[in-house]
Formats: structure tokens, sequence, C-alpha cells
């Protein structure tokens, strides 16, 4: 018989239990564009679901201009994403980010050593080494009136673009070849070995 583990009630500052990071491209006033490392997203069918901390320059930018591009790194790109982390692309920086040590920013490609390549049907630019990139349009944004730190936007994906290696069958992304960049309590890691597959699973 299986022994249950025990538990205890903690109160950790943060929450992010395992989740794939992804950086978001959005367009500044100027046409340029902004970076934002993002740790909470998920998708239903085409809706991917963003959780962005609200004050910051990417919810200014999509409140502004609703377009966007869902850039997902692989485990080798974490040390592009963490030198994206303490800066914001915020002019003059919020308080809230200053006294936790963020600083402008507005060279985001430069700083990370990152590509952008352009979209299809969007403004913001792709990530080009990022192996997925997921170009998206904003539906709605909400504010919880319980967390006003923060917003939830849905956006709805336009156009899938993956790295050639990664595809398997025209319409695939091969999960052999494929892992995403997965942040775990403010820790990078990438998936470990294949447990086994769900029974929808087509390849």
């Amino acid at each position: 018989m299986t022994q249950i583990a025990k538990t205890e009630i903690i109160h950790p500052k943060i929450l992010y239990y395992g989740t794939p990071v992804i950086l978001l491209t959005t367009l500044n006033e100027d046409d340029t564009v902004n970076i934002s490392p993002l740790s909470s997203s998920w998708a239903l069918g085409d809706c991917i679901i963003l959780g962005i901390g609200h004050g910051g320059k990417a919810i200014e930018n999509l409140e502004r201009h609703p377009e966007c591009v869902i850039n997902v790194p692989g485990p080798s790109l974490w040390e592009n994403v963490e030198k994206l982390a303490p800066f914001t692309g915020k002019n003059p920086v919020p308080e809230f980010k200053r006294v936790n040590g963020f600083s402008f920013e507005k060279e985001k490609y430069e700083i990370s050593n990152l590509t952008p390549t352009e979209s299809k049907s969007v403004k913001p630019s792709r990530i080009a080494e990022c192996p997925i990139q997921l170009e998206a349009r904003v539906k709605h944004i909400r504010i919880p009136e319980y967390a006003s730190f923060f917003a939830i936007v849905e956006t709805q994906v336009l156009h899938v673009h993956a790295h050639k290696e990664i595809i398997v069958e025209e319409n695939y992304i091969d999960p052999n070849k494929w892992s995403p960049l997965i942040y775990n309590f403010r820790h990078y890691f990438g998936l470990d070995h294949q447990l086994g597959k769900a029974f929808r699973a087509e390849i």
C-alpha cells in the first residue's frame, strides 16, 4: 500500500509551481518592440490566457495596441531570459518595480542577445531563437477586483510558427524534440525523460 505523505500549511511568497516561461513581444508607442518574460500562461484551444503584472509596460502596450507574439523558449535560452529579468520597458520605472531592483531598458533584443524576425499578421516581431512563436490578438483584458496588481489577458492565436527540427508529420510538434523552459519556484528547469503519453496522443 502506498504511504500517504504528511502535509503542512505554508505561506510561500510566490506560487510558480512549475509553469512554462514565455517571452511576450508587444508594440511600444514608437513602433519599437518590448520583450516581457512571463511565467503565467495556459491554453484552451486557440485561446491563450496570460497573467501580466498591472502597471508594467506589457499591459500598457496591449491596452493601446492589442496584438502580441507569445514566444516560447526552450531550456537552452534560460540565460537569455534571465538577462531580461531585471529590466522594465516602463520609463520612469514604477515604484513597485524600482524598490525590487528593476531598471529601465528599452533595447530588450540587444540586452538579451535575441533576434527579431517579422511577423505575418501582427506588428510586434517574433523572437527567432524561440522554437515556438504564436502570433495573437488580444480579445479581452480583465483586472480582478481581489487582486488589482495583475491583469488576466485573453488572446486568440492567429498563426503558429515552429522551428522545422521540432515538427513531425506536418502539423505536429515532436515531444521528443521539444521541451519548454519551466519556471519552478523562481528556478529554471527543462523537462526530464518521458514518463508515458496521454490516450489522445496522436504521435
